[in-house]
């Protein structure tokens, strides 16, 4: 797989895996020898950057993701870039699903979050280190100047901000520069366009999560799918449900449609969508199917034109599309 540039010096694949749905919020986790053997098969379809996080787990397991992260990855450590991710926890005691999310940034959290880490990672450094939300109760700066600590310890390479706005950014960066923001982007959630200048202006990458609206993009799921309320977040999501499916219809058809035209899936060409728009995009798809591994690999082969991006945008701007799930709230 071809590879970019996120910030100034972190080379990743063009497409990356995001691996919490291995053990959090798309149905009962992987059995974890399962889990490593496809992590590992992501690596051979040319993966290279994998994004975890300490939250992405169980309520009997809180960290499980980022262990199956380090078993798998630890005998060719040098070989990949991992994410994770500090700043958040979960609500359990709410008793809702989606769990609730309490953030803290607190920089004596931050501390026992990266020796936690780096820990179940296996590693005696984290590539690239991602506030999970901002949290309103610390300053940017106050945050910044601990990545800048830990950068100069060696425990982390790079770091970022997840959910990030213009303000946050601008501050955080003239700390300790950031070397990408991941946000949630996709056709069917682009209000974070408007950071777009902003992230060019400081040449700071874009980790793209969520890039195909949690799977509806894929053009899998019809009417009637459904989601164990108890495990998949994807039950409560509004896009998935009967009207949001007749909403989207003609989405599906301009997905389809380029599919056809281009020889590729509609999963691929919502990814290549972005892809083509900026050389410091790289989405983060997640899936547990080896086949849409490598599906999703092969969305950094199909190259879309400027004119080609215009035209879907164009057409995406005339269409009325559906609610999309924006994420839990955070206290």
């Amino acid at each position: 797989m071809e590879t970019r540039r996120l910030g100034q010096a972190l080379t990743v694949s063009s497409v990356g895996l995001g691996c919490m749905g291995f053990s959090h919020a798309y149905g009962a986790p992987t059995e974890e020898k399962e889990a490593i053997r496809l992590l590992r098969r992501a690596f051979d379809f040319g993966y290279t950057f994998f994004d975890t996080a300490e939250v992405y787990g169980t309520q009997e397991d809180p960290h499980i993701n980022e262990k199956l992260v380090g078993k798998a990855f630890s005998p060719i450590r040098d070989k990949v870039v991992i994410a994770t991710k500090f700043g958040l926890r979960f609500d359990y005691e709410n008793g809702k699903v989606p769990v609730p999310l309490i953030a803290d940034s607190r920089p004596e959290v931050i501390r026992q979050s990266v020796e936690g880490s780096l820990k179940r990672l296996e590693t005696d450094h984290i590539d690239l280190y991602f506030q999970h939300r901002i949290d309103p109760k610390v300053e940017p700066e106050a945050v910044a100047q601990v990545m800048k600590d830990l950068m100069q310890e060696g425990k982390i390479v790079h770091w970022g901000i997840s959910e990030a706005n213009e303000d946050y950014l601008r501050r955080a960066n003239a700390v300790c520069p950031v070397a990408a923001v991941q946000n949630r982007y996709s056709m069917m959630v682009r209000h974070y366009e408007r950071l777009f200048p902003v992230l060019e202006a400081l040449g700071v990458g874009l980790v793209a999560f969520s890039p195909m609206a949690n799977g509806f993009l894929t053009g899998q799921y019809g009417r009637g799918a459904y989601f164990d309320p108890k495990t998949d977040y994807r039950a409560a999501m509004p896009q998935f449900t009967d009207e949001a499916v007749k909403q989207n219809a003609g989405l599906l058809r301009l997905l389809y449609d380029m599919a056809a035209e281009k020889d590729a899936t509609p999963a691929q060409i919502s990814l290549a969508w972005m892809l083509c728009k900026h050389p410091w995009i790289v989405p983060i798809p997640g899936t547990r199917k080896e086949e849409r591994m490598k599906e999703n690999a092969g969305a950094a082969d199909v190259k879309l034109s400027l004119r080609e991006v215009q035209a879907l945008d164009d057409a995406l701007a005339q269409m009325n599309i559906s609610a999309v799930f924006g994420g839990t709230p955070v206290a």
